[in-house]
């Protein structure tokens, strides 16, 4: 094995029994990669975690960190350390003291100790509250409290299980990149599970998606982005959602939307004449038009506004969904015209998802 993977898992299982939790999971990760592990509730991506952290037992696949076989080995030798979504801090310590806990456990001098505990108070901007308690700090302050005891660990991976979602939307904000820029000041390995694809795309170099103990895809967040494998990883990865809109292939090699005024697309990937497709287009990629010889012609049903952007809904059955720069001047019932660039209309196979 290289010496640049550090964590390594093939063919992992896990049963509860008749439920059947993670299948066949394949994950190479490399020495100093920041991985999401991003999905739906109940996709598998905190048993995953927990298995890695040997919190759970897995039941089939070999498990290595740092080229050790990690499948028998307990939790405290895995050198592994994990930080959980409610912090997991003892309230009747001080910030130091919550700090050192796992140096004092392993007899670690306290002068050392001590040590230890103010380079990491600078690092992770805890220097002037050291002698606090958790009661007396914000959520913000917790969370750099539950990092900072797992950097002075100085572990050979970090596990992060949805650490930012009790934080409200602006924190969690900062707090996304304070995670990060420790990510690469430490040099560390990270695996991050969020069901958040923002956090996921934005925080990660590879990006793992989980659907019902399967991994639909994975790579670099752009790439999931620009070529999804199927549907699923299509709707998941991107904010808002990708639009679908079912068509048809036609004898000339051009896809034909199943909307009103039948819109036909050229330039897509051809699909045999006759075989029904589905057609992705994002709601970014889409802008309106006023030639009326592009594009289709549909009613707008809804409109939000984030003052920079607009979100304009139109149609139903399929409903698709308009992002517009600024503030755009519509109503509901006007009718629009919407125009896409062939190259960006993703097409998928409506019964297994497949990306065509």
């Amino acid at each position: 094995m290289s010496q640049d993977i550090q964590i390594e898992l093939s063919g992992i299982e896990k049963h509860y029994g008749a439920y059947h939790a993670l299948k066949d999971i394949n994950l190479t990760i490399a020495k100093g990669t920041f991985v999401a592990l991003v999905g739906p509730s109940g996709c598998g991506k905190s048993t995953l975690l927990r298995s890695l952290a040997g919190l759970e037992k897995i039941t089939g696949g070999t498990m290595k960190i740092a080229g050790e076989l990690m499948n028998n080995v307990p939790p405290r030798e895995r050198d592994i350390a994990m930080v959980f979504q409610s912090f997991a801090l003892y309230p009747h310590m001080t910030v130091e003291q919550n700090l050192t806990y796992s140096l004092r456990m392993r007899g670690v001098a306290k002068p050392e100790a001590k040590r230890k505990a103010a380079d990491v108070a600078v690092i992770t901007g805890l220097s002037g509250l050291l002698d606090r308690y958790p009661r007396q700090l914000s959520g913000g302050q917790r969370q750099r409290v539950a990092m900072g005891r797992a950097i002075i660990r100085n572990p050979k991976a970090f596990l992060f299980d949805e650490p930012l979602s009790n934080l409200d939307a602006a924190l969690r904000v900062s707090m996304r990149k304070e995670i990060r820029a420790l990510h690469d000041r430490l040099g560390a390995t990270s695996v991050y599970v969020t069901h958040d694809q923002i956090e996921a795309m934005t925080m990660a170099d590879h990006v793992v998606v989980m659907k019902d103990g399967v991994i639909e895809q994975q790579g670099a967040p752009l790439d999931l982005y620009d070529r999804p494998a199927n549907r699923f990883v299509a709707g998941f990865i991107g904010s808002p959602a990708m639009n679908f809109v079912p068509a048809i292939g036609l004898d000339d090699g051009r896809i034909a939307l199943d909307i009103p005024g039948k819109p036909v697309i050229a330039g897509a990937a051809p699909v045999q004449p006759g075989r029904r497709v589905l057609a992705g287009m994002r709601p970014e990629h889409l802008r309106v038009s006023h030639h009326e010889d592009e594009g289709f012609e549909l009613p707008v049903t809804g409109i939000e506004s984030t003052g920079s952007l607009t979100y304009i809904v139109l149609g139903s059955e399929p409903e698709i969904t308009l992002v517009e720069q600024g503030r755009e001047r519509v109503r509901p019932g006007d009718r629009l015209r919407l125009a896409i660039e062939p190259a960006l209309v993703h097409l998928f196979d409506p019964e297994t998802g497949k990306r065509v």
